[in-house]
């Protein structure tokens, strides 16, 4: 199988520009209507599906409590990851061929400064889903927030009996953090953020069987839309919405769309 590469990708890829960040301050007008769509929530599904909603970047199960709310009122067992803050692996100290088989698959003994560590977590969140999956007897759907997004994704890439279907708000599908606001932040701490790009891309080698959405929003500062277009997956659907990145976890439009998406799923 050839291994599509970066330069494959569209030239229009790219991170965001700071000045959209003078658009985060609309986030309080962008959550206006959330207190009518929490109480108007009803269950159109029978069962109970289970629901894991997954947190972004630096967020934790409470920041995405309303979600998860939103989504039990709308007959699904909806929980959190259950991994504590998201901190993107940072403490991880293992190698990378001491990664799942999916990962580093060119060269598991390369040098490298700390660029193991989301794949690390993408390894024990995947686990926590099969683990999880196997006790409910049943697969479960992955609604993830930006990185969280993308550990969803890679968890069901990796456990595909395990998962039903994956929903990303905001989150950066390819390229790792070269395409969000991070992207200087990881290249400062001396990242290979280009390798890592290189490594998501590599990832499509094996895909995704669930059925795949992918909310975005070109209003998002933080994760450059493009980046959250599944070029790969003929059955990704694609969403987009009107609102900031910080908003996703408490936008009616967005709660609309993930429920429509799983209500399909569990029609």
């Amino acid at each position: 199988m050839t291994r599509k590469t970066e330069p494959d990708l569209p030239p229009a890829l790219r991170g965001p520009r700071k000045r959209d960040l003078l658009r985060i301050p609309l986030w309080p007008w962008e959550i206006r209507g959330l207190p009518s769509a929490l109480k108007t929530a009803k269950a159109d599904v029978t069962g109970s599906p289970p629901v894991i909603v997954v947190p972004g970047l630096w967020a934790s199960d409470r920041t995405m409590r309303i979600l998860r709310q939103f989504l039990t009122k709308s007959g699904y067992d909806a929980q959190g990851w259950g991994l504590g803050r998201n901190l993107a692996g940072r403490g991880w100290d293992g190698k990378l061929s001491d990664l799942s088989a999916g990962w580093a698959k060119g060269n598991r003994d390369r040098h490298y400064n700390g660029e193991g560590q989301v794949p690390a977590l993408c390894d024990q969140f995947g686990e926590s889903v099969r683990a999880r999956s196997e006790r409910l007897e049943r697969p479960i759907a992955l609604v993830g927030w930006s990185l969280g997004g993308f550990l969803a994704r890679e968890a069901a890439r990796d456990h595909p009996d395990h998962v039903s279907t994956v929903i990303t708000l905001g989150s950066p599908l390819i390229g790792g953090p070269k395409y969000t606001f991070v992207n200087a932040r990881y290249r400062r701490r001396g990242f290979d953020v280009d390798w890592i790009a290189a490594e998501t891309v590599a990832r499509h080698d094996t895909p995704l069987q669930c059925p795949v959405t992918s909310i975005y929003s070109k209003q998002d500062a933080i994760v450059h839309w493009s980046a959250s277009i599944d070029r790969w997956t003929p059955q990704a659907r694609h969403h987009e919405v009107r609102c900031t990145h910080t908003a996703f976890g408490f936008h009616p439009p967005t709660f609309a769309l993930i429920k429509a998406e799983l209500d399909e799923v569990y029609a």
